[in-house]
Parts: structure tokens; C-alpha cells; sequence
């Protein structure tokens, strides 16, 4: 049964994850924006606030 035999699929399993654990942060996080972006047509609402007279 070659499917015992771990040599063959483990040692492409374990180089797999070291790609997606070393490489792939880095592509992640390079798209990420640091800053929140506001668009120029945003509305800014002015929240007042109100008095229950209670």
C-alpha cells in the first residue's frame, strides 16, 4: 500500500505550507490599505443629539 509510505506526499505537504506560511503574508499584506480611505462625495451627517424631555 503505497499510500503508508509518508516519504512521497509528506514532503510535499510540508513544502506547501512553507510556501503559504513564508510567501504568502507577504502578497497579502501588501494589499491592504494602511490608511482609511473617506471618498470626496461622502456625506458627513451632523448627529444631534435629542432631548426626551422625561
Amino acid at each position: 500500500m503505497p499510500q503508508l509510505n509518508p516519504l512521497p506526499w509528506f514532503s510535499i505537504m510540508l513544502f506547501s505550507w512553507f510556501i503559504l506560511i513564508v510567501f504568502m503574508p507577504t502578497k497579502v499584506l501588501s494589499h491592504v490599505q494602511p490608511n482609511d480611505f473617506i471618498p470626496m462625495n461622502a456625506k458627513l451627517y451632523n448627529n444631534l443629539n435629542w432631548n426626551w424631555p422625561w
